[in-house]
């Protein structure tokens, strides 16, 4: 019995170092797998969101307020500008009809050859059903276009992980004072 036990013993230090040479070492990190379902979300849907963003440049109280000019006083497209924005979001077109919220962020033209936009904007609910949450759009916005789309990259509260599209139809614009109201038809896949 007491020549099996040092041998034992040998046989498990023996073992034990094998498997630790030949397993490989378990690296912490700072990110894991989390199951969806946990966080509480199940099935995506898809949203259809319509509703007007009213850009007024004009007047005592303006939502949308230039914080750079443009890079020459020649340019056409007024190339370098950028608009730092409050917008809202109405139900219609009349700047008094329901508000759903706001727009807030910015864009600026981007191109020395046809008004373009770099749009960054969080669509933020004030009211109704997604109050408190937002949606995320940062894209292209071709101005002239009958039809622009852009990308809808993300959100919060109810549109964690949002992602999508959504296209802008100019519906009225006075091009004296700068003022816009522009219809929005945003398509969101959320949780």
């Amino acid at each position: 019995m007491a020549t099996i036990y040092p041998f034992v013993v040998f046989l498990s230090f023996f073992i034990s170092s094998a498997m630790a040479v030949a397993m490989p070492q378990v690296e912490h990190s700072f990110a894991r797998t989390v199951d969806r379902k946990l966080m509480g979300y199940r099935k995506e849907k898809l949203s259809h969101f319509r509703f007007y963003w009213h850009d007024v440049m004009s007047g005592k109280n303006p939502t949308s307020i230039q914080v750079v000019p443009p890079v020459s006083n020649m340019s056409s497209t007024f190339f370098g500008t950028v608009q730092m924005i409050d917008n809202p979001l109405t139900a219609t077109p009349d700047p008094k009809s329901k508000l759903w919220g706001r727009a807030q962020g910015l864009y600026a033209s981007t191109s020395q050859e046809e008004l373009v936009l770099l749009m960054a904007m969080n669509l933020e609910f004030t009211s109704g059903k997604y109050k408190g949450s937002s949606i995320t759009i940062f894209g292209r916005n071709q101005v002239m276009a009958k039809v622009r789309e852009m990308p809808v990259i993300g959100g919060s509260g109810l549109f964690r992980f949002a992602r999508g599209y959504a296209e802008a139809r100019t519906s009225k614009v006075d091009f004296k004072t700068g003022d816009a109201v522009v219809e929005y038809n945003i398509y969101v896949l959320h949780y």
